[in-house]
């Protein structure tokens, strides 16, 4: 095959386009710090950047709904937390009360106070977190109980929020209503229900309008019983709140490996590919001072 003066020009056209190519990839990985910059630079790593991004955007995700689960279930503690601060100042007051040595107009004021102690406990029950309602069950934009301490809605003590935490893992964050303020029991509409804690409430004070000892005292048993509920809820709360402080801590952990394991498989190792960068410069080098060897001298070079 005769080899012309144009087939060695053109040869040498395509090698030195080729060692720029090669040049130009390593200029954009030192630049950009990645590895690739399409996937089909390389597919298998572009697939495994695709997956581990999902994997760091779900945590992220994760993470965002811990933060709301904790939010949630600490303004349901420190309301609970205020019942139970309410009740306790109630038994006090009941104490006095039953020891008989009160004046009229001393009773009077005990009886006064118990019912803003009362009207205290029908606010905290429509307490809300980001305008829901959080002792309302799946109800959250209905109120639970009204001034009065009457249940306007039925509530059951199954309607659980539940906040996705993790892969397969999610946590209840509410106290359905009729659970604190019911004794453990349902929240059913209507006038308070015999046992609950507003119902304990008018008993006492009726048991102090009627200067009724006997009633007084069982307030006191009554008050008891309430301080134990909210005991046993606020123990349930703690765990929960313990549970999402592991969890939060764990998806910290698992956003660092994740992050890591992406930088692994993204990012350029900048010594390596300034080596290689280089290299393929020198390349580019000599195939330009080839090339200037390749190109002879024509006779139109010597007709001038």
């Amino acid at each position: 095959m005769r080899i012309t003066n144009n087939m060695l020009v053109n040869n040498m056209m395509n090698s030195i386009g080729k060692n720029l190519t090669r040049m130009e990839k390593y200029e954009n990985q030192l630049s950009s710090g990645k590895k690739i910059q399409v996937p089909s630079d390389d597919p298998v790593v572009a697939a495994r950047s695709l997956k581990l991004r999902t994997d760091v955007a779900e945590i992220e995700q994760y993470k965002r709904n811990i933060k709301d689960a904790q939010s949630w279930l600490d303004i349901t503690e420190t309301t609970i937390g205020q019942v139970g601060e309410i009740l306790q100042r109630a038994r006090d007051l009941a104490v006095q009360a039953a020891n008989g040595v009160f004046t009229s107009e001393e009773t009077q004021k005990i009886r006064e106070e118990v019912k803003q102690l009362k009207a205290q406990v029908t606010h905290i029950s429509n307490t809300t977190y980001a305008g829901r309602y959080i002792f309302s069950g799946y109800k959250t934009n209905q109120k639970i109980m009204d001034e009065n301490g009457s249940f306007i809605i039925n509530v059951n003590n199954s309607e659980k929020i539940k906040f996705e935490i993790g892969v397969g893992d999610d946590i209840d964050v509410n106290v359905p209503g009729g659970d604190l303020f019911n004794s453990g029991a349902n929240a059913v509409a209507g006038p308070a229900p015999v046992g609950g804690l507003i119902d304990g409430f008018n008993r006492f004070i009726n048991a102090l309008t009627t200067a009724d000892n006997a009633g007084t005292n069982e307030a006191i048993a009554n008050i008891d019983k309430g301080i134990d509920n909210v005991l046993r809820i606020q123990a349930d709360v703690g765990a929960r709140q313990n549970r999402l402080e592991l969890t939060a801590n764990r998806m910290e952990s698992d956003t660092l490996n994740f992050t890591k394991l992406m930088s692994d498989n993204e990012d350029v190792d900048m010594a390596e590919t300034i080596m290689n960068l280089k290299n393929e410069e020198n390349v580019y080098r000599a195939s330009l001072a080839g090339g200037a060897r390749i190109i002879q001298p024509t006779l139109v070079d010597f007709l001038r």
